[in-house]
């Protein structure tokens, strides 16, 4: 899906390869300042590398019209932004932003259900607590149903128990859809909860890179006793 090389950016990331496999669910960690949220900046042509290249489906991300990637590879950043208006109006801006028709009330009210809240749809966003807006914002990016995901530290102003239940809900709707995510997480708990692959960064440098499918397969035979 997107293969990196030899990639410089300021003095913030120095990565020679990286691999981010199709259909995954990939977690990015590390101390905070290591580079994580601006690899995913990368990742979907925000900012552009001083050096290197990165590709996405075997072709330079240089090469895409930056409104056409950012269809198809959406980035939720940790403190997103809320349109004026009530959650409908978010809703219907998001869609008429990337060009999209608009869709029912039905809709919207699922993917409201789908991220934990009962809201009406015709309640203030400006009001409401940093959670419920992550948890709005996601549902916006659910609705433009997204064939690649890059998520910023989606849980960051959630409790425990409902950062566990939005993270399950989001790679469940990944696998589901066959799609991939990209997941930067404070938690390296959540990365070994959910992840299929876990990248370690620290000051811009891949220090490690783990098959967490296979050691989660190792774990079980350990514990089965096989």
């Amino acid at each position: 899906m997107f293969k990196i090389k030899d990639l410089k950016f300021k003095n913030i990331l120095d990565i020679d390869y990286l691999q981010v496999e199709e259909h995954n669910v990939t977690c990015i960690v590390g101390k905070s300042g290591g580079g994580k949220t601006t690899l995913l900046k990368l990742l979907n042509n925000m900012i552009s590398a001083d050096k290197g290249e990165i590709l996405y489906k075997d072709k330079n991300i240089e090469e895409y019209n930056p409104f056409e990637l950012r269809r198809e590879v959406v980035m939720l950043p940790q403190t997103p932004v809320m349109f004026t208006g009530n959650i409908r109006d978010n809703f219907e801006k998001t869609l008429r932003y990337t060009v999209r028709d608009l869709a029912d009330d039905v809709t919207y009210k699922g993917l409201l259900e789908k991220v934990g809240l009962t809201h009406s749809l015709d309640s203030d966003t400006k009001n409401m607590s940093g959670g419920e807006k992550q948890r709005i914002a996601l549902a916006r990016v659910l609705l433009l149903k997204p064939e690649t995901l890059l998520l910023d530290e989606p849980s960051s102003a959630l409790d425990d128990e409902t950062e566990d239940f939005i993270i399950r809900m989001v790679v469940d709707y990944s696998r589901e859809t066959a799609g991939t995510l990209v997941m930067v997480t404070h938690s390296r708990s959540v990365a070994e909860k959910f992840a299929d692959t876990i990248i370690t960064l620290s000051d811009g440098k891949i220090q490690d890179i783990v098959d967490n499918i296979s050691l989660k397969d190792e774990n079980n035979m350990h514990y089965s006793g096989l």
